[in-house]
């Protein structure tokens, strides 16, 4: 039998590797621009900024560990369904998202303060070639310089908001620069990705806790609660000292600087040039790991669906190509891209995380009428922030706060409940 020595020590390690997984680098933009929108509401954006990013991920991350896998979560609506929604999932965090989000943050935030100039064409085709390398041929170096990377990260930024906290550089401005801060909260939240990528990368903690000898659910459950507490304790400060440092330049800079710009003259501002260097170049070498475990991840996703036909090492490639090319749209754009299209995404899946965690005997076509609920909610909305009006869904409860899709959710579930038809109960287990 496996032994279980050193709990604690277990609880430490997987508890800074969910913090790794859930902060990946290019998380470190959010915070600040949210403080910096939010001026003296600052701390109320960032409770709806956590709760949608940090607290929703950790709600997902229990509803696999209880179900054993992703699919397990997202079967309910079917087998083919789930498969649809897995695969653009994947595609958010993977090259229509997160994976050109890595090589942007790295250009911008690194690349640009270490090699003044470069050509951002020429820098994606060389940061993609060293993923590929990196991707098709497993290497060690990436575990070496993740185990290294996740504390220098973690103290440079610690470094950061103390100094900040110590010396602010600015007063915090009375005047909030958005519409409803609890909203630009939320959506910030979401462009984090972190609810999708628990879904994805959750049973690598299952099987972290297995190899160490937590066999029973019980044992395992515990020891992973106790690290997803850590993980969220390091996420609360973090996140919670970089938005505090985007409020106390609120009056300094202009909700019209870039998020990336942001960060690279709050850091230069406390840290001096010096200090902006290092920090660039441990973000850079952050970006590259969180890349690598991405389009592996994305590859083997594609490589599963395709069941031979078509190799993992020919959809690195394509993946790497892709995501070069929409790298080179910016940051920015990368980021104002991504809002109507997580939009659309997260209210289903979170139906169905909510559901595996404290509705699991729910009978499938229950499930599935109020996953089509959130769904079209969704839809409308995302239609609606193109500038078409759609009065209805103002009226809804909770759309003030952006989570107008939770009423007809409900309302489409109890109806599924009420009105049991026939096509519905064949689709049940």
């Amino acid at each position: 039998m496996k032994q279980k020595n050193g709990s604690f020590l277990h609880v430490l390690t997987i508890g800074f590797a969910l913090f790794s997984m859930f902060f990946g680098a290019g998380n470190v933009i959010f915070p600040p621009y949210l403080g910096l929108q939010s001026g003296r509401q600052w701390f109320s954006g960032f409770g709806a900024y956590y709760i949608a990013d940090v607290a929703l991920a950790l709600v997902a991350l229990f509803a696999l560990l209880r179900e054993g896998s992703a699919m397990r979560v997202l079967d309910r609506i079917g087998a083919k369904a789930a498969t649809v929604l897995m695969t653009v999932i994947i595609l958010c965090i993977g090259p229509m998202l997160a994976i050109p989000r890595t090589a942007a943050t790295t250009y911008e935030m690194g690349v640009v303060q270490l090699i003044p100039g470069l050509n951002p064409i020429l820098f994606s085709a060389i940061f993609f070639a060293v993923i590929l390398a990196l991707s098709v041929r497993e290497s060690a170096v990436i575990d070496i310089i993740g185990k290294f990377l996740t504390p220098a990260l973690l103290l440079g930024l610690a470094v950061l908001i103390v100094v900040g906290m110590i010396h602010p550089l600015g007063e915090i401005n009375p005047v909030v620069q958005v519409d409803n801060v609890i909203v630009t909260g939320i959506q910030a939240g979401y462009q984090t990705m972190d609810v999708l990528a628990a879904l994805v990368f959750g049973t690598v903690l299952i099987k972290s806790a297995l190899d160490k000898g937590y066999d029973k659910q019980d044992e395992r459950m515990k020891v992973l609660v106790k690290s997803a507490g850590l993980a969220g304790l390091l996420l609360l400060l973090v996140y919670l000292g970089l938005a505090y440092l985007g409020a106390t330049v609120s009056k300094l800079y202009p909700v019209e600087i870039s998020r990336a710009e942001l960060v690279i003259a709050i850091v230069q501002s406390l840290l001096g040039r010096p200090g902006l260097i290092i920090f660039a170049l441990v973000v850079a070498l952050a970006c590259v790991t969180t890349a690598v475990a991405l389009v592996s991840s994305a590859a083997n996703h594609f490589a599963g669906l395709a069941k031979g036909k078509v190799s993992y090492a020919v959809f690195v490639v394509i993946i790497c190509v892709f995501s070069a090319v929409v790298s080179n749209l910016g940051l920015d754009t990368i980021v104002s891209i991504a809002a109507p299209i997580l939009g659309i995404v997260y209210p289903p899946v979170l139906v169905l995380v909510i559901v595996s965690l404290v509705a699991p005997r729910m009978t499938n076509s229950i499930c599935i009428w109020a996953v089509i609920g959130a769904l079209i909610t969704s839809i409308l909305s995302a239609i609606a922030g193109f500038g078409v009006n759609i009065p209805l869904l103002d009226r809804l409860p909770l759309a003030s706060v952006d989570m107008g899709w939770v009423l007809p959710a409900i309302l489409f579930g109890v109806a599924a409940w009420l009105y049991r038809l026939p096509w519905q109960e064949k689709h049940e287990d």
